[in-house]
This record gives structure tokens, C-alpha cells and sequence, in this order.
């Protein structure tokens, strides 16, 4: 989600140092300090956790005029960070210090604002996460998933799309071959064609 200019941190970019880097760049892992609170200007930073059996799950998506509330949390906190983020295109984003960031939260109120509204909105999905990971029918979460894509052509592997829910490739697959066998979707080499998202709607709404 993207707010509008006037509601966003975009204002603040003059405060920090301007950072640019390609897709697939691992902007931080488990146990790295947090140096500095960046803000997004373009691409998506995509975070997400790794647990120790290798099972990943994302659990959100910075994109532009937002900043990681795992970020946030590390500065405030001084605890590293417990995920990874990865650029996702090309990343256009602004650095501001750690030093800058806490002076910035406690003479600015409206940076604070900012700052503690991404925090909450933020946590809110990480609740969300958590109830969709509690949730087993996997293929539930998947028809839902899928129902809600802005795009009907998706260009991602079964792997990645597990690792979107949190759970094996082969259950992903199970589904998905279930699905396309109903005419709901269509599967090809690393692509998802959705012929149905009404039917993907009313099967994840299903109790």
C-alpha cells in the first residue's frame, strides 16, 4: 500500500542520504544492527523470515513513502534485525541516520506521527500473517491469495508462492493442480493464469 504524498514520509527524504540499490539486494539479515531508518522513494523491499527448518514466509512489502517496521523496531529497541529484506526491482530509497531518526522523533511530531502510524498499520498485518499461518487449510489462504492478485497473469514459481504463505512447495503444488483441473486457473513453466477469481473467491471463503 502507497499513501498519498501529504500523509507519507516522502517529505523527510531531504533529511538522509540517498541509497540506490539492484533486485535481489539483501538490504539486512538476521543478527545485522540497525544503522539507519530508511524510507522508500521506488521499487519494494520485500521482508520476510527464514525458520530453522529453511521454510519461509513473507511477511510484507515496503513500498514507496513507507519504511520497515523491523527497521523501527531495531532502532528503537537496539535488538538486530530478525528477518531479511530483499530489493525487489531496482530500489530507490533514503537513509536517514540512527542519530538523525531519534532527534527527528523527539522534536517533530509529525515525523513521529508517521513513524508510530507505519508502526501500528504494519503490526496489524503482521497479525493477519500469523492468523492465515494458523489457518491449515492451506488451500483456503492460496484461493485467496490468488483471488485478490491485481493481475491475472503471475509470473512466479510454485516455490515462490510458497514461500508467499509460509508453507512446502508440494502442498502448493497439490492445490494448484486441483485448482487448474476445475478451470479455475491455468499453470504454465513459472507462470499462473487465473481464469476464475470469483470461483478462487467464494472456495477461500469457505468455512
Amino acid at each position: 500500500m502507497t499513501n498519498k504524498p501529504a500523509d507519507d514520509l516522502t517529505s523527510y527524504f531531504s533529511q538522509g542520504d540517498a541509497l540506490e540499490v539492484p533486485d535481489g539486494t539483501c538490504l539486512f539479515r538476521p543478527g545485522d544492527d540497525g544503522h539507519a531508518f530508511l524510507i522508500v522513494e521506488s521499487g519494494s523491499v520485500r521482508v520476510e523470515q527464514t525458520n530453522s527448518a529453511g521454510r519461509t514466509v513473507v511477511l510484507y512489502r515496503v513500498e514507496a513513502g513507507e519504511s520497515c517496521v523491523l527497521t523501527t523496531t531495531c532502532l528503537l529497541s537496539g535488538v538486530p534485525y530478525s528477518g531479511y529484506g530483499y530489493a525487489e526491482g531496482i530500489v530507490s530509497a533514503v537513509a536517514i541516520s540512527a542519530d538523525r531518526f531519534r532527534k527527528l522523533l523527539g522534536s517533530d511530531p509529525r515525523f513521529r506521527e508517521l513513524v508510530f502510524r507505519g508502526f501500528a498499520s504494519r503490526v496489524g498485518e503482521l497479525t493477519n500473517v500469523i492468523d492465515e499461518l494458523l489457518e491449515h487449510r492451506t488451500d483456503l489462504r492460496l484461493a485467496r491469495w490468488l483471488a485478490n492478485r491485481k493481475s491475472s497473469d503471475l509470473q512466479m514459481t510454485q516455490q515462490e508462492l510458497a514461500q508467499e504463505l509460509g508453507t512446502a512447495r508440494e502442498v502448493v503444488s497439490r492445490s494448484l493442480k486441483a485448482f487448474e483441473t476445475k478451470g479455475w486457473i491455468q499453470l504454465g513453466r513459472g507462470t499462473i493464469k487465473i481464469l476464475d477469481a470469483s470461483a478462487l473467491r467464494s472456495h477461500g471463503d469457505a468455512s
